[in-house]
């Protein structure tokens, strides 16, 4: 079964900060097949939006994940998930 993830980045984006899908998997040991991102700045506007992107691309499982910057700039999961289908 295909997994996708939304991440949901909540807090102010530190300055000068750019990172892609692939970083982001391995910087928060995330297990998934694709990733979509919510935050101020990038990514999709809301979560269905991120859900029919995941959907459309065959992810069978999706799961919604919290994660927050930290004052040195890294992302931290929150420990919150969600998960939106699938078994």
């Amino acid at each position: 079964m295909k997994t996708g993830i939304i991440l949901y980045i909540v807090g102010d984006e530190p300055e000068g900060h750019t990172s892609n899908t692939e970083h982001l998997l391995n910087q928060l040991a995330l297990d998934a097949e694709r990733i979509e991102v919510i935050s101020r700045n990038t990514g999709h506007f809301d979560v269905s939006d991120a859900w029919w992107s995941l959907t459309a691309k065959g992810m069978q499982r999706i799961l919604c994940v919290l994660a927050e910057y930290t004052k040195t700039g890294d992302l931290r999961l929150t420990g919150r998930s969600l998960q939106l289908c699938g078994f």
